[in-house]
């Protein structure tokens, strides 16, 4: 298959295509020095656009934060791996409570995390995925799409909660009630106000709250009792291969091993409802992709999936806490100075969108879709989308085959837009929410 097969750009291959009218309008400039994006250039595919995006200054320090957008720059603080500590998703307040002796994996550091990383990476390796989730995938998509059709229309969301909690339940090991109640219960508790509105904990400030007070919030308890519980009770008679065995193994307390679980929810289930819904919403809108996307080979499936996630991570913000200065070193051409000492102390916002629309790392047209660009040596498909260092997303290869097996069965039904998709924001770590994507499917024209 020749690159134009599959790509969709003015630069690489077939002309991209966007409806102005689906992105959000242009934000106000946020200074003089910054550039804004232009929504409007004909090659502009990004749906999850924000108002306060910006490409410059590379690197820049605000009076309270250092602001870092470049690819390059973003990269080196991740993988400074003895220079930073997590301070995104309200790691700081966890790590501050005294209830829990073991900290969630989400919020380690140094030793510990890489200790703990390697001991589940069996969980989530390519070959472990193909052999123990690939089949179940293709099970549990085939039932659901096949309740789509039933139906005739179906909000996709609800739908891909469905289809995401089973996935990850098999890998985390909550296997032991039913899929559907905990997809339920899980939305429940996701969709509560955050304890304290002011202050912006939003999704990961709800598990914050709950490290720290324990408090009896119902859909937690439910979650615990109908979920958690069952499964612990499972694998203290016979262990298995799944991340609560291993917990229960390094003698985690129910408590922290229930925190685990929904960090994983939040991490694992949530964000790829997320991201199905977002590959759906491009693939609809551009007929020409997905028809592209349907003929080719799997490479070339979850290559057009990739650049969908470069264009729209669903995490827009990573927070980095520097415990020593940190030197970034700039590329040629990227202005400003050629070399920034970050101090100690320092809080560091890394920008992931800008820093996935850097066209130093990921070619021209970067907010074009454009499955075949030229990347810069070193730079993934999905660019920063998963991080990189020692917190990338260990659940990326799962994340993205569970994605395709769904989305090949889906988009080979006569299906279609019926609502005009919309965006929430979780305001924590600016990730966005995709609501009211409602699906018709039509009946099949008779042969």
């Amino acid at each position: 298959m020749t690159h134009d097969a599959i790509d969709g750009c003015p630069t690489h291959g077939h002309a991209a295509t966007h409806d102005p009218a689906a992105g959000p309008p242009d934000g106000p400039a946020t200074g003089p020095t910054r550039d804004t994006i232009n929504r409007h250039a004909a090659s502009y595919a990004r749906k999850s656009a924000r108002p306060d995006d910006c490409a410059t200054p590379a690197v820049e320090f605000d009076g309270e934060r250092w602001q870092l957008r470049s690819h390059d720059a973003v990269r080196q603080v991740l993988r400074a791996t003895t220079s930073t500590t997590q301070a995104g998703f309200n790691a700081e307040m966890v790590t501050g409570t005294d209830r829990l002796r073991q900290r969630p994996v989400l919020f380690q550091d140094g030793e510990a995390h890489r200790r703990q990383r390697k001991a589940i990476a069996r969980y989530f390796a390519p070959v472990t995925v193909t052999a123990n989730y690939r089949d179940i995938m293709a099970t549990r998509a085939d039932e659901l799409v096949a309740e789509m059709v039933s139906a005739g229309r179906a909000d996709l969301a609800k739908v891909t909660m469905r289809y995401s909690v089973s996935i990850a339940a098999q890998v985390v090991g909550l296997t032991n009630s039913d899929p559907n109640a905990m997809a339920r219960r899980l939305d429940a508790f996701f969709a509560m106000p955050p304890a304290a509105p002011s202050d912006g904990t939003g999704r990961f400030g709800r598990i914050v709250d709950y490290v720290r007070s324990l408090r009896s919030v119902p859909p937690m308890l439910s979650f615990r009792r109908h979920d958690v519980m069952p499964a612990i009770e499972a694998r203290r008679a016979q262990p298995r291969q799944d991340v609560i065995s291993h917990l229960i193994e390094q003698g985690y307390s129910e408590d922290e091993i229930l925190i685990e679980c929904v960090t994983y929810g939040a991490a694992g289930m949530v964000t790829t409802r997320e991201f199905i819904s977002m590959a759906t919403w491009h693939l609809l809108d551009d007929q020409a992709a997905r028809e592209r996307y349907l003929a080719g080979d799997e490479a070339h499936r979850l290559r057009i999936l990739e650049e969908i996630l470069r264009l729209e991570p669903i995490v827009s913000h990573l927070l980095r806490r520097a415990v020593e200065p940190i030197t970034i070193t700039m590329q040629p051409g990227t202005g400003g100075q050629e070399t920034y000492t970050i101090p100690a102390g320092a809080l560091i916002d890394l920008h992931i969108r800008m820093a996935n629309a850097d066209e130093r790392a990921v070619g021209a047209d970067p907010l074009a879709l454009c499955p075949q660009r030229e990347l810069a040596k070193g730079v993934r498909p999905e660019a920063m989308s998963f991080g990189d260092g020692p917190h990338r997303c260990p659940g990326n290869v799962i994340a993205m085959q569970e994605s395709d097996v769904f989305l090949q069965r889906l988009l080979r039904l006569p299906v279609r837009l019926a609502s005009q998709p919309r965006l929430e924001w979780e305001e924590l770590i600016k990730a966005y929410a995709v609501r009211d994507i409602i699906l018709q499917i039509d009946a099949a024209a008779p042969a």
